[in-house]
C-alpha cells in the first residue's frame, strides 16, 4: 500500500455539511488518520482566524487560508502573501460602481466594504465571519484574501483581470453570487506544494479533498485529489478521484477506497 503522509481537507462543502455539521464518519476518518501518523491540514478560503472551532473539534493545528495565502504549520507561521495594493483597489472600485460588496481578509481581522449591507449580514451569518470592521486605506498592504458578492447573474463579469487572477464561484447553496479572488500564484495548489516540500514530501504520498473550484489547484497538485460527491460540476477533471457526497461520508469512504479506512 501507498505510504501515505499528509492529508488536506476543504471546509465547506468537504467537512461542513450544509447545516454547518460534521459527519461522525468524517471525525472517525480524520482521528483514524492522526493514528496512523498522517499529517492533517485544512486547506480552506476562510480567514484563519474564524476557524478556530473547527479546528479544535478535529484537533487540527495546520493550515492553509485565505486560498494559500497564509500557512501554519503546528501553529507557526510558514508563508504569507498578501495582495498587491493595486489589486485589491482594483476590485474595491469595480464593485462600488456596480453596487457590488467585498469581503476583505488579514491575518486578524474581516473588512467590509459595508457593514449594514442586507447582503453582507447573510454572507458574515454563512460563514460565521465574527471578527469584522469596516475597510480603511490602512489594511491594503496586508489583505490576504478576498471576496466579492456580486448582484445578478452575470455580476462577475464586470472584473476583468490581466493574467495571474480568476473569480472561483463559492460552491454554497445560496452563495453562487459570490466570488472569491484568486491568485495563479497564491492558491492552494501552490500552498499545498510549498508545505509539502518544506516538509520532505513526496507527491505521492499526499491526499486532498475538495468540492469548490478554488480547490482545483490542490486537487491537481497531490498524488490523490477526491471531488467530493457534490462538488462543482467543472471540479471533477481536476480530480484522480470521486467520492460520495459530504452528507454521505465522502471523506471516509475516499479514504477507504484507498486502504486507509477499514
Amino acid at each position: 500500500m501507498q505510504n501515505y503522509r499528509i492529508l488536506f481537507l476543504d471546509i465547506d462543502g468537504t467537512i461542513l455539511r450544509p447545516d454547518d455539521t460534521i459527519e461522525e464518519s468524517t471525525k472517525r476518518a480524520i482521528a483514524e488518520m492522526k493514528d496512523q501518523h498522517i499529517e492533517v491540514v485544512l486547506a480552506t478560503g476562510r480567514p484563519i482566524h474564524e476557524i478556530s472551532e473547527i479546528a479544535d473539534e478535529l484537533k487540527i493545528t495546520s493550515f492553509i487560508g485565505y486560498n494559500g495565502a497564509l500557512g501554519i504549520y503546528e501553529g507557526k507561521t510558514i508563508f504569507a502573501e498578501p495582495m498587491q495594493a493595486s489589486e485589491v483597489q482594483y476590485i474595491l472600485d469595480v464593485a462600488k460602481e456596480h453596487g457590488h460588496e467585498v469581503v476583505l481578509y488579514t491575518a486578524e481581522k474581516n473588512y467590509l466594504s459595508d457593514l449594514d449591507s442586507d447582503l453582507v449580514k447573510v454572507f458574515l451569518k454563512q460563514f460565521h465571519l465574527r471578527r469584522n470592521d469596516i475597510f480603511t486605506e490602512k489594511v491594503i498592504h496586508d489583505i490576504l484574501g478576498m471576496t466579492i458578492i456580486t448582484k445578478g447573474r452575470l455580476g462577475h463579469e464586470r472584473y476583468v483581470f490581466n493574467e495571474g487572477i480568476h473569480l472561483s464561484q463559492v460552491n454554497i447553496e445560496g452563495m453562487e453570487h459570490c466570488f472569491d479572488v484568486i491568485r495563479d500564484r497564491v492558491n492552494k495548489g501552490v500552498g499545498v506544494g510549498f508545505l509539502m516540500k518544506r516538509l520532505g514530501i513526496e507527491r505521492e504520498s499526499s491526499i486532498a479533498f475538495g468540492d469548490g473550484m478554488n480547490d482545483k489547484e490542490m486537487l491537481s497538485t497531490v498524488g490523490d485529489g477526491f471531488a467530493m460527491g457534490n462538488a462543482h460540476p467543472d471540479l471533477f477533471q481536476h480530480a484522480k478521484h470521486k467520492t460520495t457526497e459530504v452528507t454521505n461520508s465522502g471523506i471516509y469512504n475516499g479514504l477507504k477506497s484507498l486502504g486507509l479506512m477499514k
